[in-house]
């Protein structure tokens, strides 16, 4: 679909736009995201319990106390599942109540706890787990007087210079029915974290659940595309732009592996205890300065990924550093531009005397040219006007009529949910960077005792669950095997779920 038909068909968000390249931009979006009448209900689900002083005090990050809730997974036989970051995964029951499956937090006495993204981060079940008992979890460890080497340590550093570790696991499960864990794990890596705090770590494993067995895709394991930090600063040479713009580095990229050991497999070797896929973008260019794990590069901190049901396209949410959120559809090999580009722009770190939090005008050459440079820019964005953190999103096909058709998402820290047609987003997927997909909020209401409508921010029903105020919503979107979303908060423990009116 050709630009004009694009802005036609869905309308256009207004860029502030300009033909000098060298020109800074300080409002880049300047058209508000408002409410157009999409409404939906939200109903609690469950809360886990309260697990403050599990942990030291000075490792908590969460003074509610309340289960910090990152992920709600399906398992392949029915089952529901939720983790607490302080380090147990739970088992959700129909009556409302939930059970401890796994204590995660006696098996890594290395784990970091002290920030939000940190802990028991992220979960992900086996296609087959029924039969084979596989899952696979994400967390991160202090390096110092950790007996472990990691796998992999950025170039240009060494040793010493590692201050934590990403690690992911694969555990199996002696009787995959069982009402809690009991079998054996295996590391499938160790990457280096070489900046001073734990920012951005790994936050995502997952399968695509569109692949069928047979496929290509069916049982390669993903993993969120991260800067591991760089971008904030902290640690020797770490604000480097050419650190996250190289392919002989885990650095800002989404990786895909087969998790199987390659004396199971047969396969090639990647960087940990795992297996290279064939059909990677780089596993069989003949290169050795790529690393043939890289399904796409370029990202600061695509921490969640999902894929449309529909058609099987995969979407990366990036979070971006002063000025820009991104949704963008990821494709293989694709270099989606940080630190080089922030959205539709360029970002200052990357020109002598810039810095990081400046954007610069590309020139209408790039921008309404059929695949302008080298980079993949995003289909959807908004600026920090609205909020400075995006959450993972999901394409929706379930029962809630008004969402049907639109692309979910939400503002982690201040707690809004937003919408985008999903044919406006895939349609703005033209390779021309200025085609993007508008925008619109969701507005959330809860149905009270009397049956009555009360129009409520997620941010108000934190803290009527809390009884205090709270500094950031921290929102999180999950779905269910059959398509509904789950929005959870890592304050308040309670899970909650959109649904129809």
């Amino acid at each position: 679909m050709s630009t004009a038909k694009l802005l036609t068909a869905f309308g256009f968000v207004a860029l502030a736009s300009t033909t000098i390249a060298d020109a800074q931009v300080l409002d880049p979006i300047p058209e508000p995201i408002v409410h157009r009448g999409l409404t939906v209900r939200i109903d609690d689900v469950v809360r886990l319990p309260r697990t403050l002083g599990l942990l030291h005090a000075s490792q908590d990050v969460n003074p509610a106390g309340y289960a910090r809730v990152s992920f709600v997974r399906d398992a392949p036989d029915g089952r529901r599942f939720a983790n607490d970051q302080r380090g147990f995964l739970y088992q959700l029951h129909d009556d409302g109540k939930s059970t401890i499956y796994a204590d995660f937090a006696a098996a890594f006495p290395y784990a970091v706890y002290n920030r939000l993204e940190s802990g028991f981060i992220g979960f992900e079940f086996h296609p087959e787990f029924e039969d084979n008992g596989l899952f696979y979890t994400v967390h991160g460890e202090w390096a110092f007087s950790n007996p472990r080497k990691p796998d992999f340590i950025p170039p240009g550093y060494d040793e010493s210079d590692v201050t934590h570790h990403n690690v992911v696991t694969e555990w199996r499960a002696g009787n995959p029915q069982a009402a809690t864990f009991n079998g054996t794990r295996r590391e499938l890596f160790r990457f280096a974290h070489v900046v001073a705090n734990m920012s951005h770590p790994f936050g995502y494993v997952g399968f695509n659940p569109t692949a069928e067995p047979g496929d290509a895709d069916y049982g390669l394991l993903y993993t969120s595309g991260s800067d591991l930090g760089f971008s904030n600063g902290g640690g020797p040479n770490s604000m480097n732009p050419t650190a996250t713009q190289r392919l002989d580095s885990v650095i800002t990229a989404i990786l895909r592996i087969d998790p199987r050991s390659p004396s199971e497999s047969g396969g090639r070797k990647g960087l940990g205890d795992y297996t290279i896929p064939p059909g990677n973008p780089f596993a069989g260019d003949g290169n050795p300065n790529t690393l043939d794990e890289i399904y796409a590069y370029g990202f600061r901190n695509a921490h969640r990924l999902s894929w449309d049901a529909s058609d099987g396209t995969m979407f990366a949410n990036d979070i971006g550093m002063n000025n820009i959120e991104e949704v963008n559809i990821v494709h293989a090999g694709r270099n989606y531009g940080w630190m080089a580009r922030e959205g539709l722009w360029e970002n200052g770190r990357y020109r002598p005397g810039g810095e990081l939090n400046q954007l610069f005008a590309l020139p209408d050459s790039v921008l309404d040219a059929p695949n302008g440079d080298e980079f993949t820019y995003p289909v959807a964005m908004y600026d920090h006007n609205e909020g400075r953190a995006i959450s993972g999103g999901f394409a929706y096909h379930g029962q809630i009529e008004q969402l049907r058709g639109k692309y979910v998402f939400g503002e982690l820290q201040r707690g809004r949910l937003f919408a985008a047609d999903l044919d406006a987003l895939k349609a703005a997927d033209d390779g021309v960077p200025r085609t993007v997909a508008p925008i619109e909020e969701i507005q959330l209401y809860v149905v009270g005792a009397d049956g009555e409508r009360e129009y409520v921010t997620f941010r108000e029903l934190i803290e009527r669950t809390n009884g205090a105020q709270t500094p950031r919503a921290d929102l999180h979107l999950s779905a269910s095997a059959d398509g509904e979303i789950f929005v959870t908060s890592r304050q308040d423990g309670m899970i909650r779920m959109l649904v129809p009116d």
